[in-house]
């Protein structure tokens, strides 16, 4: 099993805010735990490893900034990003299924997307494809940066205090946390398949 809660114990608030940072907007960081590593860092804070303000403030300021980072490249390289090749840490169907999600919702997607991963990586670097007018762009990230990391922090938090010893059921939780926070990701990626497969029949 992945070790989340010895990531966050050993790295703390720098390793927790540099992982939102990167899977907000660096093509590269689509691999990164971020919905179990938020939502675990907010269980911890609730069992005073982590102070739960601190958390908030940096949990919001490294996804809009990430978000932002990722507006700023898809404006500078453009089109050409749909034209690069796929390697080991990148494919092209990431690019396209993000530039489809960011079609069907416009703004929007910004908010929806920070609920699925791989998708939210690459929603704000299409949103800089786009050339999305920039004080929109900024509303729409922040108000997904609001909900998706001090919301999925929260919720962690006072999961942690609602349950009793909550501490001596850290390893099942944290099982239970990655299982739902792949479920969004699965089941976009899991309909597209289907549907891919359906249009080639």
């Amino acid at each position: 099993m992945f070790n989340i809660v010895a990531l966050v114990k050993t790295f703390g608030y720098l390793g927790i805010f540099g992982v939102v940072f990167a899977e907000s907007g660096l093509f590269f960081g689509f691999f990164l735990p971020g919905d179990s590593l938020v939502f675990t860092a907010g269980f911890l804070a609730s069992q005073n490893y982590l102070n739960i303000y601190i958390l908030l403030v940096g949990l919001l300021i490294s996804a809009v900034v990430g978000d932002n980072v990722g507006y700023w490249f898809g404006a500078k390289v453009g089109p050409m990003i749909f034209k690069k090749e796929d390697s080991r840490f990148f494919k092209k169907h990431y690019v396209e299924e993000a530039h489809k999600f960011f079609e069907k919702y416009g703004g929007k997607s910004l908010i929806l997307a920070r609920f699925v991963p791989v998708v939210r990586t690459f929603i704000p670097i299409v949103a800089g494809v786009a050339k999305m007018e920039y004080k929109k762009f900024f509303l729409f990230n922040v108000v997904g940066g609001l909900l998706w990391a001090v919301g999925l922090c929260l919720a962690g938090f006072y999961l942690g205090r609602v349950i009793p010893d909550a501490d001596t059921y850290i390893i099942p939780i944290i099982l239970l946390i990655i299982v739902v926070s792949v479920l969004p990701g699965l089941g976009h990626f899991g309909g597209t398949y289907v549907s891919r497969k359906i249009r080639k029949k």
